[in-house]
């Protein structure tokens, strides 16, 4: 009988964790997978899945910069990741690939074990690329009192607000208006992290006791934590937790068994 294979797919790819996170579930499951990253330039990638789907690849994910565009070369896609824009996790079928986002589904598993509360708290969204599209109705479904999405420019939080306009309200900003708000959660969604940088905000937006978290983690989330502690934020969190829970909702969509996120998560710490 051959061994299922699975990959992550992305550019860069070769910094994943992913292959040492499913290769841990695997081993607690008692499942036996083949697991690899898999790097690919944008403009082979209809190309290259139509390949890996010939090779027999059972499942991918999906990392940057592809999650927006496999979404459109998927033949179905789940109505959350439907909803995003983006997918970060392919499922085989006898035809083609089904995608789906765990992202959002990650997150809040992640800030419930953080104990970080979205529920009636005012929060904020740094970013609206497709880190955020991926976080977004997971995040107006848990019931925020206020749910900010922030960017340089203006164009792409108002096109956010339209999209997700049937699940709740979602109020757009540029960085520089949000001059005056004060929030209980703030959420970085942008890349600045990878490049060294951080967003130009204005002071003031933490509220007492506020909590913030990366969707990065490592050395990409050093930034933003560094911005953080200086607002006097109670919490400070990365987002290595929330990485190895989506990878356990992409786990349990392929395999029909969800792992235990604890130990592994302890074990990249």
């Amino acid at each position: 009988m051959s061994v299922a294979r699975f990959a992550v797919i992305g550019q860069p790819v070769s910094h994943s964790k992913s292959p040492r996170i499913h290769a841990q579930f695997a081993q607690d499951c008692g499942v036996e997978l083949q697991y690899q990253a898999i790097e690919i330039e944008p403009r082979q990638l209809a190309d290259r899945l139509r390949e890996l789907h010939a090779q027999g690849y059972a499942g991918l994910n999906v990392t940057l910069p592809h999650k927006a565009a496999v979404a459109a070369l998927c033949e179905s896609v789940s109505e959350r990741a439907q909803l995003a824009g983006a997918v970060n996790c392919l499922i085989r079928t006898d035809t083609g690939w089904r995608g789906d986002n765990t992202d959002g589904e990650g997150l809040l598993r992640d800030l419930a074990r953080l104990g970080i509360e979205i529920n009636g708290q005012r929060v904020l969204i740094l970013g609206a690329g497709g880190a955020a599209r991926g976080i977004i109705g997971p995040l107006l479904e848990a019931g925020p009192k206020l749910l900010v999405v922030s960017n340089r420019n203006p164009w792409k939080p108002e096109d956010l607000a339209e999209r997700f306009k049937a699940v709740g309200p979602l109020v757009p900003r540029t960085h520089l208006a949000l001059k005056g708000d004060a929030f209980d959660v703030v959420i970085n969604a942008t890349s600045a992290g990878h490049s060294g940088d951080m967003p130009r905000l204005p002071p003031g937006l933490l509220a007492a006791g506020a909590k913030c978290y990366d969707l990065s983690y490592g050395i990409a989330s050093e930034p933003f934590a560094n911005w953080a502690r200086k607002q006097s934020a109670a919490v400070v969190e990365d987002g290595l937790g929330m990485l190895v829970e989506q990878a356990a909702s992409s786990f349990e969509l392929w395999l029909g068994q969800r792992p235990q996120t604890a130990p592994v998560l302890a074990g990249l710490r």
